[in-house]
Order: C-alpha cells, then structure tokens, then sequence
C-alpha cells in the first residue's frame, strides 16, 4: 500500500538570523524568522511525513511555545516523524520538494541539501529532489519578505 504525503511552510525573512535551509547555513543578508533554526524546508519535509499517514502536523509534535525547540536544528523534526511512519511499518519511496527564495541562489546548496535530506530520512541521494524556484519580484518572496517550501513524500508499507 502507497501513501501520499504533502507539506508545505513559509517564513518570514528578517536582518540578523541565519538562513538554514535543508540544514545548509547560506550566506545572507536576511536569515528565516522562526522558533526554531527555521529551516522551511526541513520543516515542509517534516509536514509531508507527517501527514503521509494522517499524523497531524509539526506544530502538534514540536510546538513553537516550548522553549526546549528554541534554536533546535530541524533535522531532529523530520528524523522523529520518519521515526512515527516506521514504526507502523512504512518506509519512503521518494521526496520532492520546491524552495522558493528570491536571492541568494540556491544552486550551489542543492547537492548539500539533497544529501542531508536523504540523511534524515533514511534513503539514497537519488530517493530526493531538490528544487529552487525565484519568485520573480512577485508576492512575498519575490520582494524577499519571505522563503517558502513545499514537499511532497510517498511512503510504502513494508
């Protein structure tokens, strides 16, 4: 049996935070706004796990009024909800996920974060995909306001 999960995350980009995305710290201007280290893609990951199998969302696992996630690196997120789908005896097939950020490019951090993602979830580099997208001077992220992600997971029972 297959299942789809689908999962998406937005944050806001502000002066004097780093910008982590698919546990990459990038060089920036402008880092993610968030309780945690704000990786929106790690975060949609997560999301997309999660709701593979109808388990609610980051929020319900991790609340953002807990200080023990204050600055916690969101890979632990998505370890813990691939952690949730094994032990009902599912596994992943593949993600695919879309990052949304004016500037900088993402290009050269692709592979990096490929790799870490793979990493947390427990597959081979060739099981993600990574995508980065401008937002062509258009809504939030293209007036760099804002970085989204969204990705999509199918899980496989075992």
């Amino acid at each position: 049996m297959s299942r789809i999960g689908f999962g998406t995350d937005i944050h806001r980009l502000v002066a004097g935070r780093p910008l982590i995305i698919g546990g990459v710290e990038i060089e920036s201007d402008l880092g993610a706004d968030g309780h945690s280290d704000a990786d929106v893609l790690m975060h949609a990951a997560t999301d997309a796990v999660l709701g593979s199998l109808a388990l609610g969302d980051i929020g319900s696992h991790f609340p953002n009024d807990e200080e023990r996630w204050r600055n916690a690196p969101s890979a632990q997120f998505l370890e813990y909800a691939v952690s949730l789908i094994r032990e009902r005896g599912y596994v992943i097939s593949n993600l695919d996920s879309v990052i949304d950020l004016e500037r900088p490019k993402l290009r050269p951090h692709i592979d990096a974060m490929r790799q870490n993602l793979a990493n947390a979830i427990g597959v081979n580099l060739d099981q993600v995909s990574v995508k980065a997208k401008t937002g062509e001077s258009v809504d939030s992220v293209g007036e760099r306001r804002s970085v989204r992600a969204q990705a999509v997971v199918m899980i496989e029972k075992v």
